[in-house]
């Protein structure tokens, strides 16, 4: 089969070391005569699947001990409202949540936590069509709101914030709530620095359907009455994740994607190979004529890489080529429009590269 690079945002490419050993173990997973998607959750053989599960992603993380790991149905999106529902109730009614709104999908979570709360949108970067994270000098938050949302990679939009933001003096000490659906394994993140990571598992770590929430002790036990026993984080850690039968394809699959990440040096050696492509990208679009990014330089996403062709005519003649050279899925977002290349973990250079080759050669014809 000719060698494909898969630029899609999500569901995204996966390591294909990981793809070869799900194949392997398909129909008899280490001797057991099953496939994983046919055990009991509750079985000897998915139960060790879990725990290493848990206890790589720990590792690679540096989840301190007093954070839980929990492993959910229902993607990154039902986390929008599975978040508020599980902390608003450290609060008296109505609460106040606050947002700081860089790109579409913190304007989905947004919405949906409208439903729960009342919102405060404490800065916003709508009004430069989403191009850059808002000054922190600039953010308007309440002095004491349930917490601080945001989305510290916007994979539509292209922005990413890299520093967690310090909010504790401003907020009566409210915990720092995080996206990380679109950039998780790919950076160094301090899990200290939050109250509640979380991420749907479709675009760094395996398959759609899982989603994975980090959560500071704390933090559990606040569900309102409305939020479901089965998203209830405090019944689900005290489960181990198994209260609701759990999506076990998936996090089998992203107990293999751990593994793999340790094998390549774990989070920081891969940061440094995502800075190597990312600047590599972005570098050839900037010194293009044909092409280029609208993102403020300090908060483009090293995973999610927007860009635009001066003449947007060419775009269908642009993908066409692509996909002759079998480089795919790199047609942007509905809503905002252009191309998009994620360069996820399991990206390989040698894609990124082939993709600038591309480029280049589009825009030597298209002078």
């Amino acid at each position: 089969m000719s060698t494909v690079f898969n630029f899609s945002a999500g569901p995204a490419v996966l390591p294909r070391e990981v793809l070869v050993e799900a194949a392997a173990d398909m129909l008899d997973w280490h001797g057991s005569g099953m496939s994983v998607m046919e055990m009991s959750h509750r079985g000897p053989e998915f139960m060790s699947i879990m725990a290493a599960a848990q206890k790589d992603l720990r590792e690679l993380m540096a989840v301190p001990d007093n954070y839980q790991i929990l492993f959910l149905q229902g993607g990154g999106l039902a986390e929008n409202a599975i978040v508020p529902m599980n902390l608003l109730g450290r609060k008296a009614q109505p609460a106040v949540i606050d947002f700081i709104h860089t790109g579409s999908w913190t304007g989905k979570s947004i919405k949906e936590a409208g439903k729960y709360a009342q919102v405060n949108v404490a800065a916003s970067s709508k009004a430069t069509g989403f191009d850059r994270v808002p000054a922190r000098a600039d953010w308007a938050l309440s002095a004491d709101p349930a917490y601080v949302h945001i989305c510290s990679n916007e994979t539509i939009d292209g922005v990413e914030i890299g520093v967690p933001p310090d909010i504790a003096a401003d907020t009566n000490d409210a915990p720092l709530v995080a996206d990380v659906s679109s950039h998780i394994l790919s950076r160094v993140i301090d899990v200290s620095k939050h109250g509640v990571l979380f991420a749907g598992a479709q675009k760094n770590i395996g398959p759609a359907g899982l989603t994975i929430v980090i959560v500071r002790d704390d933090l559990l036990g606040h569900a309102l009455p409305i939020c479901p026993s089965a998203f209830d984080w405090k019944i689900v850690a005290e489960n181990g994740s198994m209260y609701n039968t759990p999506p076990t394809y998936g996090i089998y699959i992203a107990g293999l994607v751990f593994q793999w990440l340790k094998r390549q040096g774990g989070v920081a050696a891969m940061e440094q190979r995502n800075i190597t492509k990312a600047t590599l990208l972005y570098e050839y679009i900037d010194n293009s004529k044909l092409y280029f990014n609208r993102v403020a330089g300090v908060d483009r996403s090293r995973m999610n890489v927007p860009f635009f062709l001066r003449d947007e005519t060419r775009n269908d003649a642009f993908l066409a080529g692509a996909k002759q050279r079998h480089l795919l899925q790199l047609k942007g977002h509905k809503s905002v429009g252009g191309m998009r290349a994620s360069i996820y973990n399991a990206m390989p250079i040698e894609g990124v590269q082939a993709l600038i080759s591309w480029m280049q050669e589009f825009e030597s014809a298209h002078r």
